[in-house]
């Protein structure tokens, strides 16, 4: 019996390590719109791409949210390297 519950404990704790993997991978992952007017709220340290058109060929807008100041989040606006499929 003590054998069976300490299996189940393993398993309960593989299966919430894997929860909490899973929603740190999605929450890592910058969100992408195709207009820099699409972004309502940016949080501090949060990454969004904006495929506009602006960067040079091979390359994307990255918009992050880098300090805070008196007015709100400071957006900071650099070109990327394009990694990947262009999405649609």
């Amino acid at each position: 019996m003590r054998q069976l519950a300490s299996k189940v404990v393993t398993a309960c704790s593989i299966l919430l390590s894997c929860f909490a993997l899973a929603a740190l991978a999605t929450s890592a992952m910058a969100e992408q719109v195709s207009r820099e007017q699409d972004i309502v709220d940016l949080r501090l340290g949060q990454r969004i791409i904006v495929d506009d058109g602006s960067c040079p060929p091979g390359e994307i807008k990255e918009i992050s949210g880098a300090r805070m100041t008196v007015t709100g989040i400071l957006r900071v606006r650099k070109c990327i390297p394009r990694v990947g499929p262009k999405k649609r």
